[in-house]
């Protein structure tokens, strides 16, 4: 069970984020069909009890790092859905100002170190920004989500081993929806229970319902308060599943419309909201009101990205080294 005590408030905290992530997240494919937002785009429509059940858990100078289906763990972790909406247009306004896109979410303030392309990159970044804490003498503790896809690259394995080793305050998280970009895990992996391969460094690893925030926040708890002793890293299995495509690109031939309906059936959302009617936690008309609430969140995030002004040209020099004034050729 858990030490933080799941209320009242916990479940309606659980349904009006996950609200403002499928929200954002369905007007965010509206409007990359409308070319409003280019390059690539990953949705996380389905998935979004991996991050309600954490953030119930965590306190705001943890830190979080994920891959780039990014969006929904900004928002998760404080980024104004504004700044969220102006970075996927490219406008200067965005949290990255602009130069990193819908993959590359990054906010300094609300510890979100981003958002990254390369498949896998984030998880050793991830156990650095944990060591940096223990480095300080902090109890923080480093988020580190990657995809099913991800845990088949090596720096994972020197990352357990580091992570391990020197009893980092890192929570390894596979978000774990079943196809990578488009393959089943069964096809791609001789170990098709991923939590197991933390288990032969030592690191307590398990399985989590991802679909279920209260599964979600009981495994966060036990391993967020194992970091904080100074007991080292943690893996869990987020066993989860995507309604949309890998990305906006993907034609989804790999599975099949009854097993998606099946999953739909077990959205997080509207289990998270039967909860609350039948506890008696609030009425139809608070209902109306977060779902009001969120839409207005949602258009005004769309009116202030078409509202905001392009980056200068001269940001393309910018945030690439730390040396002012580096010595670039511009002829």
């Amino acid at each position: 069970m858990s030490s933080i005590e799941i209320t009242k408030d916990t479940y309606l905290m659980w349904y009006e984020s996950m609200l403002l992530m499928r929200k954002f997240e369905e007007k965010t494919g509206q409007l990359y069909g409308q070319q409003k937002i280019r390059g690539f785009c990953h949705l996380y429509i389905g998935q979004e009890a991996v991050l309600a059940g954490a953030m119930s858990v965590i306190r705001h100078e943890d830190s979080m790092i994920t891959a780039y289906r990014d969006h929904a763990h900004a928002l998760a972790k404080g980024t104004s859905p504004n700044a969220i909406m102006a970075e996927m247009y490219g406008k200067a306004t965005g949290c990255s100002k602009g130069k990193g896109g819908s993959m590359h979410m990054f906010d300094k303030e609300n510890h979100f170190y981003g958002g990254h392309g390369i498949v896998g990159g984030q998880v050793p970044l991830g156990a650095g920004i944990a060591f940096a804490e223990k480095y300080k003498g902090t109890d923080n503790v480093n988020i580190a989500y990657m995809g099913d896809g991800a845990v088949r690259q090596g720096a994972l394995t020197e990352t357990f081993n580091m992570a391990a080793l020197w009893k980092l305050p890192v929570i390894f998280i596979c978000e774990n929806n079943g196809y990578a970009m488009g393959t089943s895990v069964e096809r791609t992996t001789a170990q098709t229970d991923i939590y197991k391969l933390g288990l032969p460094y030592g690191i307590p690893s398990s399985p989590v319902d991802g679909m279920d925030p209260v599964a979600v926040h009981n495994a966060m708890d036990e391993a967020v308060q194992r970091a904080r002793r100074g007991e080292g890293p943690t893996f869990l299995e987020m066993r989860t599943y995507r309604f949309k495509g890998h990305s906006m690109s993907d034609p989804q031939k790999y599975r099949t419309k009854e097993e998606l309906e099946s999953y739909k059936a077990k959205d997080p959302i509207e289990i998270t909201k039967l909860a609350i009617q039948k506890n008696g936690y609030a009425d139809d008309k608070w209902f109306e009101e977060i779902e009001a609430k969120v839409k207005a969140q949602v258009d005004e995030a769309v009116k202030f990205a078409e509202e905001s002004p392009w980056p200068e040209a001269s940001e393309l020099y910018t945030d690439v080294y730390v040396q002012d004034n580096y010595p670039y050729i511009r002829d």
